[in-house]
């Protein structure tokens, strides 16, 4: 089975501009990848989101891409 990846959109400044859509892929994830789960944190507490947040970002990315695509090769749906 082959896992999903989904890009969510997040607002810049004004949580307000997030989109129901957008909210309820989230809390429809397996896992939610960010580049800096310090400013993610907010944006997911505001929202009710509880699901596991894995960083991705440039100083971490070549280990991560592969734990990404182990992921999906597990049938996980990220976001």
């Amino acid at each position: 089975m082959s896992g999903k990846l989904y890009l969510v959109p997040t607002p810049i400044g004004n949580l307000e501009d997030m989109t129901f859509r957008a909210i309820r892929v989230l809390k429809e994830a397996d896992l939610i990848l960010a580049e800096d789960t310090r400013t993610s944190a907010p944006l997911l507490k505001h929202f009710d989101i509880h699901q596991k947040v894995f960083a991705h970002h440039q100083h971490n990315e070549h280990q991560s891409t592969n734990e990404i695509i182990r992921f999906l090769k597990e049938g996980k749906i990220l976001r």
